[in-house]
């Protein structure tokens, strides 16, 4: 199944760590209509500016996976709303300037981005209708700051 022209819901909710576990992550059509929101919102139109294929490294997680995996049943991923992404070739400032600069969004974090190395790290950003916060953050050795740095 199309979520918009570029992503698909397979991408989406494909996990290593639920296929080992036997978890069920299959959403249902709340969490699949978010996830086409926040692909339209800011998927498609971040891959058309930067004119490159964005990998998803981890979209929806069901609230049994989110545990597994060491996050929070109540986190924007279990709603469908967040997918965390890499974009080849792209440094992962750069995407995530951006994103915070040009599109809509609810939150956005720069995950264990060193600066100075453009392959590390990863871009969360998450899409909730009727709410954007247009909260930036940086996270990195267990800890949040605001704003993305660099």
């Amino acid at each position: 199944m199309k979520l918009s022209p570029h992503f698909s819901l397979a991408e989406f909710t494909a996990s290593a760590t639920a296929t080992a576990r036997g978890i069920d992550n299959r959403p249902n059509v709340a969490q699949i209509n978010a996830m086409r929101l926040l692909c339209t919102k800011v998927l498609e139109p971040l891959r058309a500016h930067f004119g490159r294929p964005i990998r998803i490294t981890s979209g929806f997680r069901s609230p049994r996976l989110c545990l597994a995996v060491g996050s929070k049943t109540t986190s924007q991923h279990a709603a469908g709303e967040a997918a965390d992404f890499e974009i080849s070739g792209i440094d992962n400032l750069t995407a995530a300037k951006y994103i915070r600069d040009r599109l809509p969004f609810d939150q956005l974090i720069l995950e264990n981005h060193v600066i100075g190395d453009p392959n590390s790290g990863w871009i969360h950003a998450s899409y909730r209708d009727g709410r954007l916060r247009k909260q930036s953050l940086r996270y990195a050795r267990g800890t949040y700051f605001d704003g993305l740095g660099g």
